[in-house]
């Protein structure tokens, strides 16, 4: 090219290039590595040690190679491998099957064997279900195992005075009901089945027992109807019979009133523990109040729909942030405890008949739950500790 104003060509030789990119390197502050990579050029890398990189500086605490006897020791294999994965910073390696034994337990193993014979039985048809609907099969080998984290690592539940808990032949327990939702009574029932062996056969209310769905699944978990031939044939079996006498008016009453006992109704249940001869174990359960803290009842609402009460709770308010993870009950603190026996053998079964001792013995047992939660709320740290 030719002209005034035509630029000169300039030659680029590559190895120029390099040469001055190793020259302006050997110009820098920090010293690079003399090893040479091998395809015979020099490594790039900063020097760390004696002029060399990471990479091509030479190991000093590099182990010697394991003996044959070191091997094949697997306690030898396994020191090896802590020791190199300390020396390089890493957490120390997890066995599966070790978190899987913490998870279900030293009995894991078992319970697996267990859930394998449930199913088989359900196909087979091999189970029982008594005249009252309770499936014991299903109750105690899918739903009690369900519910178990909630009462060992969501409420924690710390239960007293087990021994107080008939182990055989009838017993009436008469708890407080409260919670918005009823969790307490299948919390109340596995902690009694875990402590005793024992089901406690619930007496629940008429509305659940006639709601579609939910009537029948709860029959075959063993709850039958609150009315008095119910109870008196299953406390005449020998049976264990867990009453929640506040009802509706427990579990729903507003946050303002809690751990305060609504009315026992007209004490049936103490009817029904006179006429079988059996005694009344008063349960105080304090933790269940705060899992849905009940701060409105639309009752418009409630009315119309034809329930006892429809509840707002504080988790309602952060169903746009949080979803459906917003309806989760708060992770309160439980304690469950039973308190001793009441005879009503004293009285003898035509008690049952005479309304002063009725109400006198459902007022004796009011009180006693009343102050079994006094005591328990006053012993406690905190709502969720």
């Amino acid at each position: 090219m030719s002209g005034e104003g035509a630029g000169h060509a300039e030659v680029i030789s590559i190895a120029e290039q390099r040469a001055a990119r190793e020259q302006a390197a050997s110009g820098d502050a920090r010293p690079r590595c003399q090893a040479t990579t091998l395809d015979g050029r020099r490594c790039r890398n900063y020097a760390v040690d004696a002029g060399h990189c990471r990479v091509h500086s030479v190991r000093t605490d590099v182990p010697e190679p394991p003996s044959a006897d070191e091997a094949t020791d697997e306690g030898a294999a396994r020191r090896r491998v802590d020791e190199e994965a300390a020396r390089r910073g890493w957490q120390p390696p997890q066995d599966a099957f070790a978190l899987l034994r913490d998870l279900l337990g030293a009995d894991w193993g078992r319970h697996l064997s267990d859930a394998a014979a449930f199913v088989r039985r359900r196909l087979t048809g091999d189970y029982e279900i008594d005249e009252f609907g309770f499936d014991e099969d299903l109750t105690t080998h899918l739903l009690m195992p369900l519910i178990r984290p909630l009462h060992r690592y969501w409420w924690r539940v710390a239960s007293y005075g087990a021994e107080h808990i008939p182990t055989e032949g009838g017993g009436l327990v008469v708890a407080n009901h409260a919670g918005t939702l009823p969790a307490d009574a299948m919390i109340t029932r596995l902690d009694i089945l875990d402590q005793t062996g024992r089901h406690a056969r619930e007496l629940a209310a008429d509305l659940a027992m006639r709601t579609p769905f939910v009537g029948p699944f709860t029959r075959k978990t063993g709850a039958t109807l609150a009315s008095g031939p119910d109870a008196d044939r299953l406390l005449e079996r020998g049976e264990l019979v867990a009453v929640w006498p506040e009802g509706f008016k427990g579990v729903g009453k507003p946050w303002r009133d809690r751990y305060r006992l609504q009315r026992f109704g007209r004490g049936g249940f103490v009817s029904t523990a006179l006429r079988a001869q059996v005694p009344i174990v008063p349960t105080a359960i304090v933790g269940s109040e705060e899992i849905y803290p009940l701060i409105y009842d639309l009752r418009v609402v409630a009315r119309v729909l034809g329930l006892p009460y429809f509840p707002i709770v504080p988790q309602m308010f952060a169903l746009p942030v949080l979803g459906p993870f917003a309806l989760l009950p708060l992770p309160s603190k439980w304690v469950i405890e039973y308190g001793e026996p009441i005879d009503t053998t004293r009285f003898g079964p035509q008690a049952a008949d005479d309304p002063m001792v009725v109400f006198d013995l459902t007022d004796h047992v009011r009180d006693t739950i009343q102050h079994m939660l006094h005591r328990n709320l006053m012993g406690r740290r905190s709502v969720f500790l």
